[in-house]
């Protein structure tokens, strides 16, 4: 092992904050319990004397940094066990602080009612694993029973195509969770510091390009899923429930040819510590922007030749939505071109990239321990150096693409097998009341399988064509309505959960968007805006991005209560980072921002141009000149 001499310097850092942690070496890490890590701080020279590695440095032993408390609770759980599997069994309708942080590694969160006062009222949501979006219809007869039986009676639909499961008791996780293992459905891995849900396209297409896409998210997924046992452990007793999965999963875990692995762990890839923090993967096709592939950790693009058949794939590196407010090296940020490899080899590529993450991502703070932090201070070209290493290849440049467009696939579609699918739109993906109980009648008369979309919407599948005509009626009867009866500005909104269980939320999103969405309508119609025009509205209680409202033409992020900052300037397509425009307004004020905003979008647009586009043209300065100048329609200048 040694640094190269040849390779361009890089710059050190973009972060005011010391990098006093370069991760666990392969060689350092013990896996018996308890037993100290032996953990590093790098002896790099200068920064402006960096060079990018070529191979895997040494670690020195010598020096322990701090490391974060999750951390530590992470070295002593006996992989992710003790002590969740002792406070589950306790009367406490709550569990300690390290077994709150080793539950999410189970899909679970401990959330308290923050409407309540006094005492309070804690509960657990549980989040599903299903790689694609793609759930049985076993699975989700399944998850509506329980969502009744022990949740709030409802199900939320993410955007990272899972379920979420909310209000279920301490007391009865153990039969929610055996009922969804059961049901061939899984928890494992949907939050914690390792590989979250691997989004791909939900729509069903009998496409070359789009089977590859779900094949590749799901082997992906496999690859990357914990194998030590723990999950089957608690919830089970012991008892493995698992699909068999493709002997070239199996191969690439295997695989220690270039240093990736932990020799004899239970948890060869991810060891006692498992990741710095959550990792996202998206896979998809080109044009279909409908995972929002830019705010991944690693971006899949499948890459086909002039006959339609999957050669290899592109490679993004570096997204990610979370960030601090007024705490400027925090921020969103895109994933950037990596390079390309062939088909063959994508497993053994994603895996080098989770290696580069595992050693070298910062375990001392968690608000830098992302991978977009990583990419940040080493620069692309030295990151590229390092994945090579471990992925034992050299990345050829990735290829040329057409445009992206987001795709909902909401209404009728053919799948291309003679069957039809139909993507219905779930206002902030929260399926209750009257849609709830018509979506299980139709699921379970048609005996359906569906797809959660990473817009929180929801595909029924493998429809014959004969029952198009009664499922439209049930469906509308249900008030599940066609795209073209439902408000266009509904059709792209997004808002994360936050209130009222939420612990990181600082004001409302869910519950407060319906009436955002009003206001801006309401103000369409007064500025003259046509009914069929629309804007790309997200929103989030906290700036943790959970609805990724930082690609939004117009996002608001909860800054304090009824208060939002608001981003401006992203695309359609999804392709752009918006930017911050104004912070700390008060929901009652919104109107006295976007009533000018959008009144000037409607008079000084070019031919088709979008609001985000009509934002980032006229540049913030002459924004907030308008805004602040803004006298009403009756004396506006356009």
């Amino acid at each position: 092992m040694k640094i190269s001499t040849s390779a361009a310097a890089v710059e050190h850092s973009k972060l005011p904050i010391p990098r006093s942690f370069n991760g666990f070496g392969n060689a350092s890490i013990s896996h018996l319990l308890r037993r100290r890590l032996q953990v590093f701080r790098p002896s790099f020279p200068p920064a402006s004397s960096i060079r990018a590695v070529s191979s895997p440095v040494k670690p020195d032993a010598s020096v322990e940094p701090k490391r974060s408390k999750v951390e530590i609770f992470k070295e002593q759980s006996n992989f992710i066990r003790y002590p969740l599997n002792e406070e589950i069994l306790t009367d406490a309708s709550n569990i300690n602080e390290a077994a709150t942080q080793l539950i999410k590694f189970h899909g679970s969160y401990q959330q308290y009612n923050r409407d309540e006062r006094g005492v309070k009222s804690y509960s657990f949501m549980l989040r599903t694993k299903n790689p694609s979006g793609k759930v049985s219809n076993k699975l989700y007869l399944v998850m509506d029973d329980l969502a009744d039986e022990f949740g709030i009676g409802t199900l939320r639909l993410t955007t990272r195509q899972t379920f979420q499961l909310h209000g279920v008791l301490k007391k009865d996780l153990k039969t929610v969770m055996s009922s969804i293992i059961r049901s061939m459905g899984s928890t494992l891995g949907a939050c914690g510091d390792l590989n979250r849900n691997v989004l791909a396209p939900a729509a069903p297409l009998y496409q070359k390009d789009y089977l590859f896409a779900q094949e590749t998210a799901e082997n992906i997924a496999a690859l990357l899923t914990p194998q030590s046992g723990f999950y089957y452990d608690i919830w089970v007793d012991g008892e493995k429930l698992m699909t068999a999965e493709s002997p070239e999963v199996t191969k690439a875990r295997d695989d220690n040819s270039n240093g990736t692995n932990f020799p004899d762990s239970p948890e060869p890839i991810y060891g006692t510590q498992f990741l710095p923090r959550k990792f996202k993967v998206a896979v998809t096709v080109p044009t279909d922007n409908s995972v929002d592939i830019f705010t991944n950790d690693i971006g899949v693009v499948v890459v086909s030749d002039a006959d339609g058949e999957p050669q290899g794939f592109n490679i993004y590196v570096g997204g990610g939505m979370g960030r601090t407010h007024r705490l400027e090296s925090t921020f969103p940020q895109l994933a950037e071109p990596l390079g390309y490899v062939p088909k063959e080899d994508i497993l053994y590529a994603v895996k080098a990239i989770v290696v580069t993450q595992r050693e070298n991502g910062r375990r001392d703070d968690r608000k830098y321990s992302r991978m977009k932090y990583l990419l940040s201070s080493w620069g692309i070209e030295k990151f590229r150096t390092v994945v090579e290493e471990y992925y034992g290849k050299k990345f050829e440049p990735c290829c040329e693409l057409p445009e992206w467009e987001f795709k909902s696939y909401l209404g009728w579609h053919e799948q291309g097998d003679n069957g039809l699918f139909c993507g219905i739109h779930v206002d902030n993906g929260r399926v209750k009341g009257e849609m709830k109980r018509t979506l299980r009648e139709v699921i379970e008369k048609y005996n359906l399988n569906v797809r959660i979309t990473p817009n929180q919407n929801i595909i029924l599948c493998d429809i014959q064509p004969a029952w198009k005509s009664s499922i439209t009626t049930a469906l509308a009867q249900g008030g599940l309505l066609q795209p073209g009866n439902i408000d266009p500005l509904n059709l792209t909104a997004m808002a994360c959960p936050a209130f009222p269980l939420c612990p990181l939320a600082v004001t409302e999103a869910e519950r407060g968007i319906p009436n955002i969405l009003k206001q801006v309508r309401a103000i369409f119609e007064k500025v003259g805006l046509k009914y069929d025009e629309s804007v790309v509205i997200r929103v989030t209680g906290c700036p943790n991005g959970c609805a990724r409202p930082y690609m939004a033409e117009l996002g608001l992020v909860g800054d304090g209560p009824n208060s939002y900052q608001i981003w401006l300037g992203g695309t359609r397509n999804q392709t752009a980072l918006a930017k911050t425009f104004k912070d700390k307004v008060k929901v009652q004020d919104l109107e006295k921002v976007l009533e000018p905003l959008f009144y000037h979008w409607k008079h000084r647009r070019l031919s088709e141009e979008s609001f985000g586009d009509f934002t980032v043209r006229m540049g913030k300065e002459k924004l907030v000149e308008l805004v602040e100048e803004w006298a009403g329609i009756q004396t506006a200048q356009p």
